[in-house]
């Protein structure tokens, strides 16, 4: 018997992601081999869900996936795990279309019961309405348990459970606020760092939540699925990846899919004056604003960045690898900063205002957008490609493309492209 389920809840904030590491890092620390995922787009929470586990967290997203692709992912990371804990993204049912690219549409695609987090702070019975209400709303939902988090005693988590008998779904405990466990975040999402006691949120967990009675309600027998071999190496491309604290926002299947095309290497604009030889260089975003004194210093790596791309070199520049191809960045406080000055753009963090949302490009290409920064265009830019929100409205996100680098805020997702060839029409936008 082998333990599967989803972590949702009503809303977001409600604390899923820290009971999900705190989950991991117990469950690891018992001796399990754990695997998480993460619904939806989020390319920072599968980061500490890593460093949780010691295992790699997978994205499962139902808008930029097939569902297909979905249903492979999941079988392939989780056929050898004791324990699979997927956690979800928002509340249960928010989706980028109604359900869809919900936690409840994965839920439903994988059958996977879910563990309801639920925010009680300033609850009690009227949990009862609450709880009853997501576990009716849709029958193709098994709700099998709930946990209550910012509950401090044990006559408050009383209430609670009362409430969970009246509706029928399992009460598995509770956790208090406790800033020993409380991970801070930065304007994306929460703060990447090794540092975090991941193992004070475990020791929390043991002493109130019934992690026993989680895996054994979520528990299933599941034979174990003939693993297909990995496509072989298929091409000889030289592939570049930025990869340090300022660049660092990848998707694991997109670089699986990169290392069939060559030879992969990663270097840091940050750290490193040299730029790797290489017939493709992959700009991802990640937290440039945060690191602006150490790139606009490192005047070797701008300067050999530059000659590459003015040389026809072929570049996928992402939000924060776009912002850096730019004439300058701008922080919060209305410091400019030069940056490697191929495109024509300066970026900035002043009047910061969140763009977010899925998008598709050509009716095609699928991906993500999420910044805060704000781009201006000094001249005449090319742009490309006719980008679409989830609902098939066109937005006014733009797709530079300049001799060979392409350039958006998009966080592009070719993960499921076996063939090589949906990436390689990307590249020829």
């Amino acid at each position: 018997m082998r333990s599967r389920f989803l972590i949702a809840a009503p809303s977001s904030n409600s604390g899923k992601t820290t009971l999900t590491l705190g989950l991991l890092r117990l469950l690891h620390n018992q001796g399990l081999k754990v695997q998480p995922f993460k619904c939806g787009p989020d390319y920072i929470d599968t980061k500490h869900h890593s460093l949780a586990a010691a295992t790699q967290s997978i994205n499962l997203d139902t808008f930029m996936m097939s569902a297909k692709h979905v249903e492979t992912l999941y079988n392939k990371y989780s056929n050898h795990a004791d324990v699979a804990i997927t956690e979800g993204v928002m509340g249960l049912f928010d989706g980028a279309d109604r359900m869809k690219g919900s936690s409840a549409e994965i839920a439903i695609l994988l059958n996977l019961p879910v563990i309801l987090v639920v925010n009680a702070k300033a609850m009690a019975y009227s949990a009862a309405p609450l709880l009853f209400g997501f576990k009716h709303f849709n029958p193709s939902i098994n709700i099998v348990g709930v946990i209550f988090n910012f509950v401090n005693t044990e006559s408050h988590y009383r209430f609670l459970k009362e409430a969970c008998e009246d509706v029928g779904i399992e009460a598995l405990g509770y956790v208090p606020a406790n800033d020993l466990v409380k991970i801070p975040s930065r304007h994306l999402g929460l703060v990447i760092s090794t540092e975090h006691d991941y193992d004070a949120i475990a020791a929390q967990i043991s002493k109130t939540v019934d992690v026993e009675k989680l895996l054994a309600i979520t528990a299933t027998e599941i034979a174990i699925i003939p693993e297909k071999p990995d496509l072989p190496q298929t091409g000889k491309l030289r592939i570049a990846i930025a990869k340090d604290d300022a660049f660092n926002f990848t998707y694991y299947e997109n670089i699986e899919v990169l290392k069939r095309l060559g030879t992969i290497s990663f270097f840091s604009p940050i750290h490193d004056t040299i730029l790797p030889e290489t017939d493709l260089l992959y700009l991802a975003g990640g937290y440039p604003e945060l690191h602006l004194e150490a790139l606009s210093a490192n005047t070797e790596m701008k300067e050999a960045m530059l000659r590459y791309c003015n040389n026809g070199g072929k570049v996928i520049a992402e939000c924060g690898g776009m912002m850096y191809l730019g004439k300058s960045i701008t922080d919060k406080d209305g410091n400019s900063y030069p940056m490697a000055g191929f495109l024509d753009i300066n970026t900035s963090m002043e009047q910061a205002k969140l763009s977010l949302g899925y998008r598709t490009v050509n009716s095609f290409f699928k991906g993500h957008e999420f910044h805060y920064s704000t781009c201006k265009e000094l001249s005449s830019i090319k742009r490309v490609g006719e980008v679409q929100n989830a609902k098939g409205i066109k937005v006014d996100t733009p797709i530079y493309k300049q001799n060979n680098v392409l350039a958006s805020y998009i966080h592009f997702y070719w993960g499921e492209d076996q063939s090589n060839k949906a990436f390689e029409a990307l590249l020829s936008i």
